[in-house]
């Protein structure tokens, strides 16, 4: 399937602009900074996606307003007191230093206790936060991947977790290989298992078409509800989109 991407300006509204093999016109307003993209059949031009775009000016711009107006957290320093976030929950962070492998405990659904030896630094704190997210992501991951497999009558060949900057999760549809963002990590288990959905369902349907979109509202019903929810929750220092 050919696709060609370029932008549009109208006024001060900058609009990526990616051509594909599809019947209808598509609009996204993307976190964290509001980013338009529409997606157009080939044989659509632009001063259609031009007017196509301005008819859903009030829209777009709610959206970026709602972005704008997003909870965002200040770069992590991995001391006590900080915010954290789990499996969608805020979490109180405590260091405390002994001579000790380090270790993780969630204690009292209120506080992330951080163990780490005497004279850690930020960068060695974070390894270890960052370690244990890993761990338990991939435990979240393994039984809904196995769950949803059967649901929707796929199979990966397999998958992993990985830190990504703008992306969610990514799959690589000859490969069978699905990538899952770290972050995810910090999200509640209904956000996490509804990108584990909408990447199995790219195994069926490689594009978000009108395909694409009738498997999602087949297999999870409230598949937008949860997207809502994951562009709702707060962002970390680092942003990412999908």
């Amino acid at each position: 399937m050919s696709t060609e991407m370029h932008q549009i300006t109208i006024n001060d509204l900058v609009v990526d602009v990616v051509r594909k093999n599809i019947k209808n016109l598509h609009l996204g307003v993307y976190p964290p900074s509001g980013r338009v993209r529409v997606a157009a059949p080939l044989r659509v031009n632009d001063e259609a996606v031009r007017l196509f775009t301005i008819s859903r000016l009030a829209w777009i711009k709610r959206q970026q307003t709602k972005f704008k107006e997003q909870e965002r957290q200040s770069a992590r320093e991995f001391v006590s007191g900080e915010s954290h976030y789990y499996q969608g929950h805020r979490y109180l962070l405590n260091v405390i230093y002994r001579d000790a492998p380090p270790a993780i405990d969630v204690r009292n659904k209120k506080f992330i206790d951080l163990y780490v030896r005497p004279g850690s630094d930020t960068a060695q704190r974070e390894r270890v936060l960052t370690t244990w997210y890993r761990q338990q992501l991939k435990e979240e991951i393994a039984p809904l991947v196995e769950k949803w497999e059967g649901i929707i009558g796929v199979e990966t060949a397999e998958w992993g977790v990985k830190q990504m900057k703008t992306k969610w999760g990514t799959c690589n549809i000859q490969a069978q290989r699905i990538w899952f963002n770290l972050e995810l990590a910090k999200k509640s288990v209904q956000c996490l298992e509804y990108i584990i959905v909408h990447e199995l369902v790219h195994l069926l349907e490689r594009h978000h078409n009108e395909r694409f979109i009738a498997y999602m509202d087949s297999f999870m019903p409230l598949w937008q509800h949860y997207r809502e929810e994951l562009n709702r929750a707060p962002l970390g220092h680092e942003t990412w989109d999908y």
